[in-house]
């Protein structure tokens, strides 16, 4: 059987999506994606380049190295939770549903670990 390319229900071979709830939800997402997948890539990008140029900067400047490695991380988590972008290839095993779902999940666990690193630059500033 065919599953419904939102939510991953069961559906006939007719159909693309199992309900008209379904259809507009996948809509949604796909208008979403196309307003704001270019601030996506270069928040994804400033954030990803920041990450590294922190933990080079940390063995030459720790205080500054260590704060764009936290903060980077942590806008990086903001923004996976804010616009949930999986890959094509989550998408087209998981459906659009639970692929957001767990991209939500995973900018979480780096948004937690970003606030983590962040605390940890206060503690060792204010020491």
């Amino acid at each position: 059987m065919k599953k419904c390319d939102y939510c991953g229900k069961e559906i006939s071979y007719m159909e693309q999506y199992c309900d008209e709830n379904c259809q507009r939800n996948a809509l949604k997402y796909y208008d979403l994606q196309g307003k704001f997948s270019k601030l996506f890539s270069f928040i994804n990008i400033i954030c990803i380049f920041g990450i590294p140029v922190g933990l080079f900067l940390f063995s030459f400047l720790p205080d500054v190295g260590f704060t764009l490695l936290a903060f980077s991380t942590a806008i990086e988590g903001l923004t996976v939770i804010f616009l949930p972008f999986p890959v094509d290839n989550m998408i087209s095993s998981l459906k659009i549903k639970k692929a957001m779902n767990v991209t939500r999940i995973i900018g979480a666990v780096i948004l937690v670990i970003g606030i983590i690193l962040i605390i940890c630059d206060f503690v060792f500033i204010l020491k």
